[in-house]
Parts: C-alpha cells; structure tokens; sequence
C-alpha cells in the first residue's frame, strides 16, 4: 500500500511540477492568446484519474485473467508426489523470502515456462506449465520458482502496474495538450473540437505511447535481474544458471499471452530497435549476471 502512495505522491509531484514549468514560461499564456482554452490542472487531474484506473483494474483482476486465459488448474490438494513437492517448494520459498503462501498451479503448455502475478505480495498466483515440469530437472523447477517467488517479494507486479499508470498519465495529458494546440493554433477552430484535435490527439497517443512502451519495457528487464538474482539466493546460483542455460535448449520460449509475458520466467528474443520492446533480456546476458554474482 505504501508503494501505491509513493508513486500516487510522485505522479502528482511531477504533473505539478509540469503545471510550474508551464506558468513559468509562460505556455499556459501562449496558449490562451492563441484561443487555446485549455484548463491545464483540470486536464491533469482527468490524465491522472483514466491514467491510473486501468493499470489499477488490471492489477485487482490480474491473477482472475490469469487463471482463466492460461487455464492454470489450482493445486489445492496434491494429487501425487510432484504436486506436493512443487507446494511445498513454493511454501517454503515464501517463508524464506517473508510473503504469504501465494496459490500454485499448473497450466498446459509443451513449452517450458512460469509466470508469477497478483495484486498483494501476500495472496499471489505462481504457475509452471507442464512443459517446465516435464523438460526440466527438479533443481532447475526449484531455480524457476524461486524466480517467480522473488517477484512476488519484490512486489513487481503492483510496481508494473503503477508504472504503467504512470506512463499513461503521462500520454494522456501530453496528447491532449497537442491536440488542443493544432486544433487552435494550427487549425483555428474557435469552439469544440475540430476534426484536427481528434486526429492529432490520437496520432500522439499512439506515438507517446510507442515512447512510453520502451521506458517500461526496460523497467521490466531490470526487474528480471532481480528475480534471478532472488531465484539464486532462494535455490541456489548453479540452479539458477542451469535453468536458464535449459530455457536456452529450449530456443527462447515465449508461449505466454502479451499481457503475461512480462510476469514468465523467459521472453523472447529480438536486435536493434526490438531489443527495445522486449520484456526480458536475453538468456546469455541474465547468465553471464549470475555468474558474476557476488
């Protein structure tokens, strides 16, 4: 809850910070003598609301989509030896790491991977597919949940989650600020907006939100560090580096839907300006972390 105060306060802090900016060069002037009626606090405070709520909507509903788009079957009682070690493994890196008992599951999937989601460090989801089950050795499954319960500590998902309101927030005033602008100054629209506000509203949307993509973008592979890191320090670091020395045999796999790919233990692979949107970074420099670990 104090992380969600702390980025609420910073997101405010900056929005006014820009409203100052604004004031002290005069902009907000500017744009009233160039007929631009635009109220920049009230614009702010509707960025900051739509920008926020669906980042905050996802991250409740979060582990819900994650059950029913993955088909994850919960482990409530194990059924055989495997399942009651693939809990008690979970349970015991959570004591370790100091959360709650997040629920375990497995969903179907040939390709080995694992995803970690939920909107409370201490009632989360971790999943492996029976890929990852079937593939890899039951040190690495180790190494891989101990992946996925170091996200869950670090708290990356409510992290993303803000992060992303964030950026949204961001986007949103920006592109209504320069739609208002073109469609004033450019255009010449007295009242309303004109076609050319709706038009260059949304063509910045889509621009800033391409820019705001790679900031949260690297944002996520940053955090992949410190999950490997946690994954050693719970399991191991040869665990740790052997299991992601498999997702190498295994060529990168990414089998995991776009909204839960940056919660899996591995993502896909891209160069040049891809490398800029992937949610992982590769395998070989996540290795050669480990192995430089101290």
């Amino acid at each position: 809850m104090s992380r969600i105060f702390l980025f609420l306060a910073t997101n405010v802090a900056v929005m006014a910070l820009i409203g100052i900016v604004f004031q002290i060069f005069g902009i907000q002037g500017l744009l009233a003598e160039n007929g631009v009626d635009l109220n920049l606090t009230a614009v702010m405070l509707m960025s900051l609301l739509v920008g926020f709520s669906g980042s905050i909507i996802s991250l409740m509903m979060s582990k819900s989509m994650a059950k029913r788009s993955m088909g994850v079957h919960l482990i409530e009682q194990p059924a055989n030896n495997a399942e009651r070690w693939l809990v008690e493994t979970v349970h015991r890196q959570a004591d370790r790491a100091g959360i709650g008992h997040p629920e375990v599951g497995i969903f179907d999937s040939p390709q080995p991977n694992a995803f970690a989601t939920g909107a409370n460090r201490n009632n989360a989801l971790v999943a492996v597919s029976t890929g990852l089950l079937k593939d890899m050795t039951q040190d690495e499954v180790e190494a891989v949940l101990g992946h996925e319960v170091s996200h869950v500590a670090n708290g990356d998902m409510v992290t993303m989650a803000l992060i992303q309101g964030v950026v949204n927030t961001f986007v949103m005033f920006l592109s209504t600020v320069i739609g208002h602008v073109v469609d004033r100054v450019v255009f010449k629209t007295e009242r309303g907006h004109g076609p050319a506000y709706w038009v260059t509203s949304i063509i910045a949307q889509v621009v800033l939100s391409i820019l705001a993509s790679i900031i949260v973008m690297w944002f996520s592979r940053r955090r992949e560090f410190r999950a490997d890191q946690g994954g050693a320090e719970l399991a191991g670091r040869q665990k740790m580096i052997a299991s992601l020395r498999r997702l190498q045999q295994a060529h990168e796999p990414k089998d995991l839907p776009d909204q839960m790919a940056a919660f899996g233990i591995a993502g896909g692979v891209g160069a040049g300006l891809k490398a800029l949107f992937l949610t992982h970074p590769p395998l070989e420099q996540r290795i050669a972390a480990l192995e430089n670990m101290r």
